[in-house]
């Protein structure tokens, strides 16, 4: 999946099997081999038994990724009211946690998407990071634009349930050309993004390239709505997942990439509505 990390890992992990069973019959030889040597009654016990559900068998469900996905959503909110107070006691202090904030969770992005096991600490890690950032960027773009935040947080939310709304009801359909085309995007934004922090620091101009201009207004626009489709794509990752068995520990990095997708959608409203103030 283009903007969650989870989705190579599971369609590869989908073709080769998620319990380890081998193509080649060896674990159904060893099944039958283990119904052999029992009993008559133990078989006919065993046959008995309600069938196990996806949590009996270890494999993710809708409940483990919305836990997962609001416990590290409360993290996120937690770290974020420490960023916002830090940085409103103190701009220099927020100012370090909002560069600290941005380089930590770019570099552990990159760990996590492309760490062959999965680590929950690292995950958690991030959302600890990105809440400091996101309480201190937020404090500073309200010091600057008094009423922006709020008016960012009710578009995001406003846009979340908007998305999942027209994704439920089949108005958005995520196919393997809709994934081609998001992922090129926004590979292409992740460099432009990059370029543009750095043109921003050299040149002195908060919104980097394009300024407060039409130019600049234009680029948050499609900055809006690349994060806004990029949620299709993360509830097209866990319907995936849900429905090719994979395991249960997928739902932390399923849980993770919806936050840092909802994340970045708050900041692009951020730099929209500010821009639209000048």
């Amino acid at each position: 999946m283009a903007s969650n990390p989870a989705f190579n890992r599971l369609d590869k992990d989908a073709q080769s099997g998620y319990a380890g069973f081998r193509s080649d019959g060896q674990a159904m030889s060893a099944s039958s081999a283990t119904q052999d040597s029992m009993s008559a009654q133990q078989l006919q016990e065993m046959y008995q038994r309600e069938s196990a559900g996806p949590v009996q068998t270890d494999r993710v469900t809708m409940d483990d990724v919305v836990m997962k996905t609001l416990g590290l959503f409360a993290l996120v909110l937690v770290l974020g009211a420490v960023g916002w107070g830090a940085a409103a006691l103190n701009p220099g202090l927020g100012f370090m946690l909002l560069l600290g904030g941005m380089v930590g969770t770019l570099v552990l992005g990159l760990v996590i998407a492309f760490k062959k096991t999965l680590s929950v600490p690292l995950i958690v890690g991030y959302a600890v990071l990105e809440g400091l950032f996101v309480g201190a960027v937020s404090q500073v773009f309200e010091r600057m634009y008094p009423g922006v935040v709020a008016t960012a947080v009710m578009a995001t939310v406003s846009t979340f349930a908007g998305m999942f709304l027209a994704y439920r009801f089949g108005l958005i359909k995520v196919s393997a050309k809709f994934r081609r085309i998001m992922t090129m995007m926004i590979f292409g934004y992740a460099i432009f993004a990059v370029v543009n922090v750095i043109f921003a620091f050299a040149t002195n101009t908060p919104f980097g390239i394009g300024g407060t201009g039409m130019l600049g207004i234009g680029i948050s626009i499609f900055a809006v709505g690349l994060a806004s489709f990029s949620l299709a794509l993360d509830f097209d990752a866990i319907e995936y997942a849900i429905r090719t068995g994979a395991p249960q520990k997928y739902s932390w990095l399923l849980a993770h990439g919806l936050i840092v997708t909802v994340v970045w959608l708050y900041i692009e409203f951020l730099r929209l509505f500010a821009r639209m103030r000048e």
